[in-house]
């Protein structure tokens, strides 16, 4: 099943952790383990991971106080009910969705999720198969949603949805075939969720545009700023209270859903911020996407700190902005660049957006460069 309702399974029947057998959205060589504990509470590094880690590398397993017992259990129904209890049903229109599986997990869940809606489905790639023949199950590289994007204007379909191979994240395809960013939903969500929750906060990381804190802002809710990474968002929203948290990177998190993360019921409230709305995908994001954005660009380096160091100086002498949430972000009035370092390779990874295109490219070039010296 799905990652989401393996953290719905966790929160909603109180057990006291979960485990899904999943490599996420990595291709078929590779396999894996996300753990949460109650509540659905994620399990980092810090908060647990490495504890495992050191007791498996150094066998110091124990007799267990109490043993378990294995049950088997649909839980499907329940979850699909609870991520349709995020929607007025009544509100949803006949339209037609297009929704790329990848051969992941969303082509078990999509069909009966589906049945409670009046909305037509076209399905690519909902055949269960770890060895994903069709594309890798990864939608935050472009390549992977070719095919979802020539389908959704060639059907006349008015929207389409791609989800990765556990099915936690999600990303959107407006009526055009235009790949939404993971930020333009964050904001979307954010929009229909103020509706029923003005004031609200609302939690976002540092990829993100900065038109999403001002769509959160002007429809009245209270715009937090975050590290990238679940753990952080989570936590962060835990003591906040935010009803809401969004990543670039296509995690959506919900209070109300044990404040983990769910691309299906991101998706339901997108679609249903469209059908009440009247008007097409490409008409809400016109409204809200005015930057211009560089995408993630990873970088090979030998000394991250020194590169960072030097970046930051550069950007200081120069009247910029900087903070130091998640690696180094440098802020102008009509540009912002954050670079920061991977925790598993030697890279450096960078995110710029700017006011115009011409500057987008022009301030990408000038960090690059500084980068790769």
């Amino acid at each position: 099943t799905t990652t989401d309702e393996l953290y719905f399974a966790v929160g909603k029947f109180g057990y006291p952790a979960g485990v899904m057998m999943t490599a996420s959205h990595n291709p078929k060589d590779y396999n894996g383990m996300k753990l949460c504990r109650e509540q659905a509470i994620a399990l980092s590094t810090e908060t647990g991971l490495a504890t495992i880690r050191e007791i498996l590398t150094t066998g110091q397993l124990t007799e267990p106080a109490k043993k378990g017992k294995v049950i088997a259990r649909d839980v499907s129904d329940a979850f699909i009910e609870h991520c349709l209890s995020f929607i007025d049903l009544a509100s949803i229109k006949p339209l037609k969705i297009a929704a790329d599986a990848g051969n992941g997990m969303a082509g078990l869940i999509m069909p009966r999720v589906f049945q409670h809606l009046p909305c037509s489905l076209v399905p690519l790639y909902f055949e269960l198969d770890g060895t994903f023949p069709n594309h890798p199950a990864s939608p935050i590289e472009p390549e992977n949603t070719a095919e979802l994007r020539r389908v959704v204007p060639a059907e006349h379909c008015d929207m389409g949805v791609a989800f990765d191979g556990d099915a936690d994240r999600m990303f959107l395809v407006d009526e055009q075939g235009h790949l939404l960013g993971g930020d333009m939903v964050t904001a979307l969500v954010a929009q229909s969720l103020l509706k029923r929750q003005p004031g609200a906060t609302i939690l976002y990381n540092l990829i993100n545009s900065r038109s999403v804190p001002e769509v959160i802002e002007r429809n009245g809710g209270r715009a937090v700023r975050t590290r990238v990474g679940h753990s952080f968002i989570k936590a962060r929203m835990r003591k906040e209270n935010g009803i809401f948290g969004g990543e670039h990177s296509g995690h959506f998190y919900f209070r109300d859903n044990w404040y983990a993360d769910s691309g299906l019921i991101a998706f339901l409230i997108v679609l249903e911020l469209v059908c009440k709305s009247g008007r097409p995908v490409s008409a809400l994001v016109k409204e809200i996407d005015t930057r211009f954005r560089s995408g993630e660009i990873n970088s090979t380096v030998k000394d991250a700190p020194a590169r960072l160091a030097a970046i930051e100086q550069h950007y200081a002498a120069a009247g910029a902005e900087i903070d130091h949430l998640d690696g180094i972000t440098i802020s102008f009035p009509t540009w912002w660049a954050n670079v920061r370092a991977s925790n598993t390779e030697p890279l450096l990874r960078l995110n710029l957006e700017a006011d115009s295109r011409a500057e987008m490219e022009q301030r990408r070039d000038e960090v690059l460069q500084l980068i790769r010296q």
